[in-house]
């Protein structure tokens, strides 16, 4: 994994476009007609009203109490940041919601309390009590943090977690199960030394003491060096109970022989003589954030048997809080638990530890860009790892029932296990893929329209995130006077700037133009103009001679314009059996649309054509094609001598033999509803159709941009199938993040 890079504009952009803040309410309930407002709210509400109020737990069946949580900070610790107040954490709470909903489908609401005296906070979240099935505290410093939980939990009836302690401390334990497993160790046998003790540190300890490690093998250590009983210095209470009886004083002397070693501290806490003088086969997990307290470099180079564990994403075993929070409180909330025991947090751990070491699927190889395999450089699942939502919850929720914790127990495990695996969007999986497919391309991108703030600010994007380099079609001058204008003025010396001008390719570029065209009525004058001012044109020949891998381009031109420049260098037209297909992606599912952009009117053998492109296009996204050929008939009534394209086209593709499956002419209802296809048991599709073969070009773009404009359709394509080389045409409408789509598309050569 590569580190991720961005500007301070890049991330404020992101904050603030489409609309301002991460997440917004919408409601699961239709409101459009009065009879629906008259359910909703007066008269009709006073029905669950009053139910509720003679029986409290029917509030989880009768309002989104059982699914719903609070994140709730006062600001005081707000990552590696301090105190930056309430608001100042807003941010960050916002962003621990929409986590929740991504990883584990979790509604959450994010709370900023204006208050740093714990008494007003305690009240505050009890207050609240029952509006939700579970609190997150988040970025409290301590010890006020070690107060307000304890406080919480003893007088709440719902979850209430802190994750800066026990998010922490539960993946750390998954890991370190792991870790002494391949090292051959016993939890209650290991010497561990730990060094921070703050919140996080005290909650990983108490941790593994209650999975069996023993007082007396661990070593507690804070700036003022090791935690021992009589210490008076810097002790509180939470502290005095690690309190070790040790002649140990220094980080440097505990560590003399320890088998395990817990960082949450800072960078350089720990040196390479440190762990040089551990035992045999040291397991260190280096926690510090954004930087270790060792790296995996270092402690490698003097341990090549140590088993290293950091916080960064760009190093194997990263301990990551998301692996943890999101599938407690699925499992918890499901439950209707009455909180989060130290059982439940072990099963998590175990569940994710037993998780490690099973074969890793196929997708998520693929989205690592790398085979990962359990052993010294994978002991912890990856967070996009899509077994996590029905294996880690399933395992809380029977530790939760075991426990007693459970107001409501689940009573066929096997059915809701089901339940999580269809809880979750595909379409992340599939975006994921794209982009570390992209990434493990290192593509060479060309970027026809220089002259445009938002190409360049994509370009920009591309190669900073890592996907590869970006070669920009522009004057020098412009394009840096650009840059500056949108904040990006240092990334002029990153991109490559290429024009008629500054290239030495020119000649070769126009006598290949010329003998594709002079037989076409040009001129040898018409070719010059053509490749040194046209820059669609001028882009495609740096394609066509190899010098870029994808073209990214009509961002500021028609796409009727930018179609007939490609033509002039490649055969990009209908009669070379090219198809331009859309991908619609909106409430967790995907769907294709051909032909967007190139035929007009397609014929049956157009249409065949064009469904093998779209099946081609579905598997390079990681889906198994099912193509309809969609009319406004089904199956042949009501008969129209327009739709017996459409009737027609299936036929050729059955004499074809391909290897996906199909159907038509039908619906648009009945290609994507299955119990519309049970009305018609002959027709051949296994599922929703995946692929939707429209009848011409005009459909194709209605259908797109009522699903885009009414219903929030995300939109990618046209995706540009059946060129040899990988080009994707943008819309004029398409913003930053639009366009870098679509690069990270051709970079896959997805088409």
């Amino acid at each position: 994994m590569t580190k991720t890079k961005f500007t301070r504009e890049e991330a404020l952009a992101f904050h603030l476009d489409p609309t301002p803040g991460k997440w917004e309410v919408t409601a699961t309930v239709p409101m459009t007609t009065q009879r629906d407002l008259s359910l909703a709210y007066s008269p009709g509400v006073a029905v669950p009203c009053e139910e509720i109020a003679a029986k409290p737990e029917l509030a989880y069946d009768y309002t989104n109490k059982g699914n719903l949580v609070a994140v709730i900070s006062n600001g005081t610790a707000v990552l590696g940041l301090g105190n930056l107040g309430a608001l100042g954490g807003k941010p960050v709470m916002e962003g621990k919601s929409v986590l929740f909903k991504r990883f584990a489908d979790v509604n959450s609401v994010d709370i900023e309390l204006d208050t740093e005296d714990p008494e007003e906070f305690i009240k505050a979240c009890k207050l609240m009590g029952p509006t939700f099935g579970g609190i997150n505290l988040e970025d409290i410093k301590a010890p006020e943090c070690f107060i307000i939980e304890q406080r919480l939990k003893e007088e709440m009836d719902i979850p209430v977690f802190h994750d800066d302690q026990h998010g922490t401390a539960v993946i750390c334990a998954a890991g370190l199960i792991n870790a002494l497993h391949l090292s051959g160790k016993k939890i209650e046998d290991v010497k561990i030394v730990l060094n921070g003790a703050g919140a996080a540190g005290i909650a990983c300890l108490e941790l593994l003491k209650s999975m069996g490690a023993q007082h007396d093998n661990c070593i507690m250590c804070d700036t003022k060096g090791v935690i021992y009983q009589g210490r008076t210095e810097g002790m509180n209470q939470w502290k005095s109970a690690h309190a070790a009886n040790t002649k140990l004083r220094t980080l440097e002397e505990a560590m003399v022989g320890a088998d395990v070693f817990l960082g949450v501290s800072a960078k350089g806490a720990v040196t390479q003589d440190m762990v040089k003088s551990m035992a045999d086969n040291p397991v260190i997990f280096a926690m510090a954030n954004p930087d270790p307290e060792i790296t995996p470099e270092e402690a490698h180079e003097v341990r090549v048997d140590a088993i290293v564990a950091t916080g960064r994403s760009d190093y194997p075993n990263q301990v990551n809080n998301v692996l943890g929070f999101p599938y407690l409180f699925r499992g918890a909330l499901d439950i209707h638990a009455r909180a989060i025991n130290d059982e439940m947090k072990i099963a998590c751990a175990r569940a994710l530890a037993e998780l490690a070491r099973e074969d890793v699927p196929d997708e998520v190889a693929l989205a690592y860009g790398k085979s990962l395999t359990f052993g010294r450089d994978y002991i912890i699942p990856t967070p996009f790892d899509p077994r996590l939502i029905h294996r880690i919850p399933p395992a809380v929720a029977r530790a939760g029932m075991d426990t007693g914790a459970a107001r409501r127990p689940i009573i066929d495990m096997e059915a809701y296990e089901a339940g999580l695996r269809g809880r979750m969007d595909p379409t992340a999986s599939v975006l994921r893929s794209i982009n570390s497919r992209a990434r493990a391309a290192q593509a060479r991108m060309i970027f026809a329209e220089g002259d445009d703030p938002r190409v360049l600010r994509a370009a920009v994007m591309y190669q900073r995130n890592g996907f590869g380099k970006a070669v920009v079609v522009g004057r020098e001058a412009d394009v840096k006077e650009k840059l500056e204008a949108s904040g990006l003025g240092d990334a002029v010396r990153e991109i490559k700037v290429v024009n008629a001008a500054n290239t030495p390719h020119l000649e070769t570029y126009k006598e290949f133009l010329y003998q594709r065209l002079q037989r076409k009525g040009y001129d040898r004058q018409d070719v010059h103009r053509l490749a040194a001012r046209d820059r669609h044109v001028f882009a495609s020949l740096l394609l066509a001679h190899g010098h870029g891998d994808g073209l990214i381009t009509g961002a500021t031109r028609k796409s009727a314009h930018v179609m007939e420049a490609i033509n002039q260098v490649f055969d990009a037209d209908a009669e070379s059996g090219v198809a331009g297909v859309t991908a619609l992606l909106h409430k967790g599912r995907i769907v294709l649309i051909s032909d967007t952009l190139v035929h007009e009117w397609p014929e049956e053998e157009d249409l065949a054509n064009i469904a093998e492109r779209a099946a081609g296009v579905a598997r390079h996204l990681g889906l198994e094609p099912r193509v309809a050929f969609v009319s406004f008939s089904t199956f042949g009534y009501p008969v129209s001598e327009r739709a017996s394209k459409m009737h027609r086209a299936p036929m050729i593709l059955d004499k074809r033999g391909v290897d996906f499956e199909y159907e038509g002419e039908m619906t648009v209802d009945v290609a994507l509803n299955t119990r519309a296809q049970e009305n018609y048991p002959f027709q051949r599709l296994t599922g929703p159709a995946n692929i939707l073969v429209v009848p011409a070009r005009h459909s194709a773009s209605i259908s797109v941009k009522l699903m885009q404009e009414m219903a929030g359709a995300t939109v990618i394509g046209p995706i540009l199938a059946g060129i040899d080389s990988s080009i994707q045409i943008c819309s004029t409408t398409m913003t930053a993040n639009d366009i870098l789509n679509m690069a990270v598309l051709a970079a896959c050569k997805v088409g």
